[in-house]
């Protein structure tokens, strides 16, 4: 009985040990800080967003994404483009095109409405209308800018040309006035229908946006 009785306490004694350890390790873990997710980010625009022609790790997503990565935020980058999109068709998909958990989008939309002379007013609507659905699900914005082409003439061009910054203005949003800057005119940074970027342009658009899109972020996260 003595055997019984020793190893019985024993038992206890390591049932009793055990359970103060799982309540340890519990305590540990409820006071250990929560591993964020990532920062989800959209970008929402036509074949500049797709990558019209580039290979793979080229479009405009893919390479601000790991620009985002080397400075320090922990973000994934959806690349949301479809090539030929007029804002009428960002806005027919807008809904599944950003998924619920977005936290961004970066909008870039408007330069097949002025490569067809689609009336500026209808484009502003509809700009207006995505970033009112998206404010309303808390969703950020970050509006990137498109310049009218010359040869639509320069009443066009004004009206167009002012529709980004306007709202931008009303809405508060950041902007990135012009997604080809320093890219147009630049024959080496273009392919050869001198419209897209070319990876070496897609750079260019990525060092002149990326201070704008990490000032709409904040500081990165530190924590390991």
């Amino acid at each position: 009985m003595c055997g019984f009785q020793a190893y019985g306490f024993r038992m206890a004694a390591f049932k009793i040990l055990f359970r103060a350890l799982l309540v340890a390790i519990m305590a540990a873990l409820a006071a250990a800080p929560a591993m964020a997710d990532p920062v989800s980010i959209v970008g929402m625009g036509d074949s500049l967003m797709a990558g019209y022609e580039l290979g793979p790790g080229e479009p405009f997503a893919d390479k601000l994404q790991a620009a985002l990565k080397k400075d320090g935020y922990d973000v994934t980058i959806a690349n949301a483009g479809v090539s030929g999109d007029t804002t009428s068709d960002g806005l027919a998909r807008l809904n599944w095109s950003v998924p619920d958990g977005t936290d961004m989008v970066i909008l870039e939309l408007g330069s097949n409405d002025m490569l067809r002379g689609v009336d500026p007013a209808l484009i502003r609507k509809n700009l207006e209308a995505m970033i009112e659905q998206l404010k309303e699900r808390d969703i950020k914005v970050v509006l990137f800018g498109m310049k009218a082409a010359p040869n639509l003439g320069s009443n066009y061009q004004k009206v167009f040309d002012a529709i980004y910054p306007d709202l931008a203005a009303r809405y508060s949003l950041p902007l990135y006035p012009f997604f080809l800057d320093g890219v147009v005119g630049h024959r080496d940074l273009q392919l050869e229908d001198r419209m897209h970027p070319n990876a070496k342009g897609v750079d260019r658009i990525v060092s002149g946006a990326l201070p704008i899109v990490e000032k709409a972020l904040g500081k990165p996260d530190k924590n390991p």
